[in-house]
């Protein structure tokens, strides 16, 4: 990364008596997909709105590539891209045409614009439907072409505000993955807006979780966890087979504490706890080397090990239906 493209500091913005965006402050680094993630109402889309210079703050400020939308904000829209949740197209103009009218308006020479239209659409899959008209477009060809659009000016900054919607499943992964590949090839910062956690994890190095127009908490999935589950954001689970255990043999249940004991010993483990012969052991780190180290030589057979990392979907719960966030 290479220094924040987009500040948000102290950004509100309120309809009436509602506040829809609360003392927002966020950064977001030059060539990260970024992630907003939560409700409908949580204030994602009026982020969006500020940060393109639709709309404007309250209080607070806001940069985009050094400008400020509200003063500068056609400087800001030549530099991002944004792709809304329904694309609009001339449906009468093929998906070609429709690129070629885009990169005209933004300046692009009529050549130009033509050979450039051609390479997005091959690399967004629609080199064989590049004359079909818009209108003849599947929901995902018609995102696809959305992605072509917001690209056709180099932004260096793009925008998605639940571009997956109305999509089958092997065509979300399909868009995910080539948005992931065109941030990476081109070094562009995005922005993507969404309520569905497994597609934010897929491709954002970051999220921030919204609810009620706060920012409730923000960073990578793995320092979400610990800040939500304690220094124990891992829990790896053994199952044990001592000998003895089946015929009520008390050397077996020795046995077995002297394994917790050892295995809380390791530098890591914060908790240990039993169920009949399976031990379920929480930790800072992946242990699951280190646990069956202690296991095998101990003289029982480790018949499972299974090692469980809290992801996305843990921490939505957590946050917005758990309702404890303080363990």
């Amino acid at each position: 990364m290479a220094g924040s493209i987009i500040e948000l500091t102290g950004l509100t913005r309120r309809y009436g008596q509602f506040t829809a965006v609360d003392n927002l402050s966020l950064t977001v680094d030059k060539g990260e997909i970024f992630g907003l993630l939560g409700p409908n109402g949580a204030g994602k889309s009026t982020t969006i709105l500020m940060i393109l210079g639709l709309t404007e703050p309250d209080a607070g400020t806001v940069r985009v590539c050094g400008l400020d939308p509200t003063t500068e904000p056609v400087e800001v829209k030549k530099r991002v891209g944004y792709l809304p949740e329904e694309v609009g197209f001339y449906d009468d103009m093929s998906g070609l045409d429709n690129l070629v009218y885009t990169a005209c308006l933004n300046g692009i020479p009529q050549a130009e614009a033509g050979e450039k239209a051609k390479r997005l659409l091959e690399r967004v899959g629609l080199a064989d439907d590049s004359h079909k008209k818009a209108g003849k477009y599947s929901r995902g060809m018609r995102q696809r072409l959305g992605l072509a659009d917001v690209l056709i000016k180099d932004p260096e900054v793009i925008i998605l505000d639940e571009p997956t919607l109305g999509i089958d499943p092997a065509g979300v992964k399909e868009f995910l993955n080539l948005i992931v590949e065109l941030s990476r090839e081109h070094k562009i910062t995005v922005l993507f807006s969404s309520h569905h956690l497994h597609q934010v994890q897929m491709v954002c190095d970051r999220v921030g979780l919204f609810v009620g127009g706060k920012l409730l908490a923000c960073g990578d999935v793995q320092s979400l966890a610990s800040q939500l589950f304690g220094k124990s954001p891992y829990t790896i689970e053994a199952g044990l087979d001592l000998p003895g255990s089946h015929s009520g043999d008390s050397a077996a249940n020795q046995l077995l504490g002297d394994i917790m004991e050892s295995i809380m010993h390791i530098d890591g483990v914060s908790d240990i706890r039993k169920e009949n012969l399976m031990i379920r052991v929480a930790c800072n780190r992946d242990l699951t080397g280190e646990i069956a180290a202690v296991v095998i030589s101990s003289g029982a057979q480790l018949k499972s090990l299974n090692k469980r990392e809290y992801g996305l979907d843990d921490i939505y719960y957590r946050y917005f239906e758990g309702g404890d966030n303080n363990d």
